[in-house]
């Protein structure tokens, strides 16, 4: 029996077999979890209903978190099958593409307002929602990255959009608390998702984080799902408003030999 049997776990962000949230789906099944899905368009909705279906899944419901709306009707379809909501991973962030090149002075407000929005604000709104299916506690995970913290190139208004998440994370820990709903985030290492893709040079990021980290390679989706399947167990309890890191050690180097 696995540590999250009989568990109800909704999916934010599945947009292919290689993203990060469909390693956390996987690592959430094993465990015994069951799963609801949703997708941001049109043209992923097929895509998604046949991994979800990988997972004994027929849950996949349409939701663009740009439009309150739509969260809103994610959250009462599923109150409709679902007396109670365990685990809600938020694997959700974007920002026009030109906004991760060139200048980071030269970011437009609406990139900016766009990136925030969709990136942070989100699940803001997606937890306001969740905490209500939530009656006997809870546990909200999303994903991070250094570019929070450090500069990272062409990373630009993500980083800070990344920044305001984690922040995020923290004030939704404090104020969930006391309903037992705890709240935490993963910094993942650089892994080649489509998401990723959309990030210049993106490959000299894998180079330099297999290179420099002490466990010298990459993470994969499924260490990063094994983390965040822990984390949205009673085996996590006591953790709320952390980041946990899961960069093969990247994040501790100071300067590489």
């Amino acid at each position: 029996m696995g540590f999250l049997q009989s568990k109800r776990a909704l999916v934010m962000g599945v947009a292919s077999n290689r993203s990060i949230a469909w390693g956390i789906a996987q690592a959430i099944h094993r465990q015994g979890g069951e799963l609801a899905f949703t997708y941001q368009e049109e043209r992923l909705a097929e895509r998604v209903r046949k991994l979800a279906a990988a997972v004994d899944s027929q849950r996949v419901l349409p939701c663009n978190v740009a439009q309150d709306e739509s969260i809103t009707s994610v959250f009462e379809q599923l109150a409709a099958s679902w007396d109670t909501l365990d685990v809600v991973v938020h694997a959700i962030a974007y920002a026009p593409r030109e906004a991760l090149e060139g200048d980071f002075s030269q970011v437009s407000r609406e990139a900016f307002h766009i990136a925030h929005d969709i990136s942070s604000f989100s699940l803001t709104a997606v937890s306001r929602h969740a905490a209500t299916l939530m009656a006997n506690g809870g546990s909200i995970v999303t994903l991070t990255y250094l570019g929070a913290e450090r500069v990272v190139p062409n990373y630009n208004v993500m980083g800070l959009a990344k920044a305001s998440l984690e922040a995020n994370v923290r004030y939704l820990a404090a104020d969930l608390g006391a309903k037992n709903i705890r709240v935490n985030g993963i910094s993942a290492g650089p892994i080649k998702t489509l998401a990723a893709a959309g990030i210049p040079e993106f490959r000299s990021f894998l180079e330099h984080a297999r290179n420099t980290s002490p466990l010298k390679r990459n993470v994969d989706i499924h260490e990063v799902g094994n983390a965040a399947a822990f984390l949205c167990s009673e085996l996590a309890s006591g953790i709320t408003g952390e980041i946990l890191y899961v960069d093969a050690g990247y994040s501790t180097i100071g300067m590489s030999t």
